[in-house]
């Protein structure tokens, strides 16, 4: 039997014996007191008590009991009292009447006197014991009261103690064949808590880290609908000119040329971010487009370029851009470029140095 099981059955072999020894000793104030209700009634012959009874055969309250008394004695005053005042007229009438009167001297009175106040002296030694006896049971009886009331309050909790103890027992039996070995240690299963608390903060925080994602991709894809409707739109408006085309030409390849352009020119668009595109003039050609740093925090420009020639050629004169992050310096790729008349290299290296600028 293992140390925790070894506990409770030496509290309950402890128990056991207090209230063994409770119901062995003396102590049994009800039986006593019933005892003593049969002994003192009012037919009992062998006990003749000058007691108060009810109406049950019982002693009744000790309030009530030294109420009786006092009427009692001051009734036996008074009848003392008139006893002995008949008994002093008979004796002074017969001592008058009498022929043969006795002869009383100082002497006789004296004696009479001392036996008298010795008769005295014990009665009231008596009633001063009778008194301390009331006292000492006026005192004591709260007491005993008091003890009976603890005692019986002890061997109460002493049997629910026990009762509970195996309770306890049945239902630790009952985990252990719910529960075979090997079962969890306190420790070891605080352990696991905190695995499972550290692997739960940590799937709360990827958890959020996906949110987040997630409300990203919702975002593109909202562009990515709003864009593929605008090119809806635009092969709707394509579609009606190729209608036309064909009707006023003949030749197939012209739309086949017409449709690979128009992809050739949306994949463009969609790879390099380029938004929309205008020529003003001859000599001017206007470039916008979307652009998403790919350092550092997530950021979108609208950049726009502007590309002047040089009249009848083709040669590139100027350039200027808009919409770049602070503190971006292009003119050492603008003059290269300018020089070397490269104008995809440089709509390129502007793009690449954009999306590789952190910004502010």
């Amino acid at each position: 039997m293992s140390e925790p099981d070894k506990k409770p059955t030496a509290a309950l072999e402890t128990a056991q014996k207090l209230q063994a020894a409770l119901n062995k000793s003396e102590l049994h104030v009800v039986d006593s007191q019933r005892q003593f209700d049969a002994r003192t009634t009012a037919t009992d012959e062998a006990v003749r008590l000058p007691l108060a009874f009810g109406e049950s055969g019982g002693l009744v309250d000790p309030a009530s009991i030294s109420l009786d008394l006092t009427a009692q004695l001051a009734f036996f005053r008074k009848l003392k009292f008139q006893y002995l005042e008949q008994k002093a007229k008979d004796s002074y009438i017969k001592i008058i009447v009498n022929d043969d009167a006795p002869a009383i001297y100082a002497a006789d009175i004296e004696a009479q006197r001392e036996v008298n106040d010795k008769k005295k002296q014990e009665l009231k030694g008596k009633k001063l014991r009778l008194t301390e006896m009331y006292s000492n049971i006026r005192t004591l009886a709260p007491l005993v009261e008091q003890d009976y009331t603890r005692a019986k309050a002890l061997t109460d909790e002493s049997i629910d103690l026990a009762r509970k103890i195996l309770d306890s027992r049945l239902k630790l039996t009952r985990l252990r064949q719910a529960y075979p070995q090997p079962r969890l240690t306190v420790p070891s299963a605080e352990a696991q808590l905190d695995a499972q608390v550290e692997e739960m903060q940590n799937l709360e925080d990827r958890l959020q880290t996906l949110n987040e994602e997630v409300d990203g991709i919702k975002e593109k894809v909202k562009v990515g609908a709003r864009e593929v409707e605008r090119l809806r739109v635009e092969r709707g408006d394509v579609e009606k000119l190729v209608k036309q085309g064909k009707n006023d030409d003949e030749d197939a390849r012209v739309a086949q040329l017409y449709d690979w352009f128009t992809a050739a020119l949306v994949a463009h668009k969609y790879i390099h971010g380029l938004v929309s595109f205008t020529s003003p003039s001859e000599n001017e050609l206007h470039l916008l487009y979307d652009v998403q740093s790919t350092t550092g925090p997530a950021r979108r420009y609208r950049i726009s370029m502007v590309l002047l020639f040089v009249p009848n050629t083709r040669q590139l004169g100027d350039v200027q851009i808009a919409g770049l992050p602070s503190g971006s310096d292009m003119s050492d790729i603008i003059g290269a470029h300018i020089q070397a008349n490269d104008v995809p290299g440089l709509v390129a290296a502007v793009l690449q140095r954009a999306r590789g600028d952190q910004g502010p």
